[in-house]
């Protein structure tokens, strides 16, 4: 169904709003620093089924900036920006793939790199290293028990997008779009 420029902008505003509602809560409750950016990447993609991909990515590419401008946490902020906010615009381009061995590789592989890449700007660039000084001979190990129990959140949160989609195609979307 192809929907006019006006649906796809209010749509676009209203699910970015919801983003940055979601961000702004973070600093409000900083356990919810991560809980929220995968909100916010589900929201991602509702726009991105409900448009097309690009809606997505510009809704995506509107609500990183705005989050690192007004949202207290930037913690959360940036791990929206290099993970939540683009792997459900990727996700169904990896399915395209015949293996399903290449598919969870890949996703792994993708998570992988932007978490590291999330460590290493948090440490640096928020200035935390010294946490990672403070942690002496247990960050050695610490850091892949840490990899390790990240990857399987990744495997279950991959799981629930899947879920949570799916529910999202048969309940909330003939709701939704009865009106149109």
């Amino acid at each position: 169904m192809k929907h006019s420029m006006s649906y796809r902008i209010a749509l676009g505003g209203t699910l970015a709003s919801m983003c940055l509602l979601s961000q702004f809560i973070t600093g409000v409750f900083p356990v919810f620093y991560i809980i929220m950016p995968m909100i916010c990447g589900i929201l991602v993609t509702v726009m991105a089924m409900e448009t097309s991909t690009w809606w997505g990515f510009l809704m995506y590419l509107a609500v990183s900036t705005l989050s690192l401008f007004v949202t207290p946490n930037k913690d959360a902020a940036l791990i929206f920006i290099l993970f939540f906010g683009h792997y459900p615009l990727i996700r169904p381009y990896l399915y395209r793939l015949k293996l399903k061995p290449l598919v969870y590789a890949l996703k792994l592989l993708i998570f992988n790199i932007c978490m590291l890449a999330y460590f290493f700007l948090t440490v640096y660039l928020l200035g935390m290293d010294e946490l990672l000084k403070e942690m002496g001979e247990f960050g050695k190990y610490g850091a892949y028990i840490l990899l390790g129990t990240v990857n399987m959140m990744f495997i279950s949160y991959d799981y629930l997008m899947d879920i949570s989609m799916e529910v999202y195609r048969k309940r909330l979307h003939p709701k939704i779009s009865g009106g149109f």
